[in-house]
């Protein structure tokens, strides 16, 4: 059985970014995007409405972080700690050595190649470092930047399901792609 263990907890680099713990002090920058209509056009989860729903999501952060269930990085630029995205796996599933991968980064930043570089260290450190045997994104298939970056990581499209969840009233499609280690 896979067993993760995130303490002390693995701070990542490349060559622009650093992938780091969220603190409280973000809180501010998370609830800007997660509040931001655009931004979550394609994750199936309420609007932020107050600072305090951005504190709670830290709270879960370290919730998962702290079981060793998941592990969520801030993503911020090495000139710079402000937070501009975020990237973990959740969902581990211990058992099957698989995890959800999950991302998500401020549109000011987005086409430059900045959360390709955070896909690449994550991917690296499930792989080589939780020994992941399979990631999974769940993907809108409206997201079309999203199924391009998976894609351009080698992943494949393994299940569509029609209608398979509701959020806000409305039955909405997921796309499921997988990568399996390269052993």
């Amino acid at each position: 059985m896979l067993n993760p263990n995130f303490n002390p907890f693995p701070v990542l680099t490349t060559e622009r970014l650093v992938l780091r713990r969220f603190t409280y002090d973000d809180a501010a920058d998370l609830f800007e995007m997660r509040s931001n209509e655009t931004v979550m056009q394609y994750i199936s989860r309420p609007l932020n409405k107050t600072i305090g729903d951005a504190v709670g999501l830290i709270d879960v952060i370290e919730d998962l972080l702290s079981k060793n269930d998941g592990i969520t990085w801030c993503i911020c630029l090495k000139n710079s700690n402000k937070y501009i995205g975020s990237i973990g796996f959740w969902r581990i599933e211990k058992n099957n050595h698989r995890a959800e991968i999950g991302y998500l980064l401020n549109p000011v930043y987005q086409g430059r190649g900045i959360m390709q570089e955070a896909v690449t260290a994550a991917l690296d450190y499930g792989f080589s470092v939780l020994k992941l045997h399979s990631v999974e994104a769940r993907v809108s298939p409206g997201n079309v930047a999203s199924i391009k970056l998976l894609l351009k990581n080698k992943f494949v499209q393994e299940a569509y399901f029609k209608e398979d969840h509701l959020f806000n009233g409305r039955f909405n499609d997921t796309m499921i792609y997988s990568l399996l280690t390269q052993t």
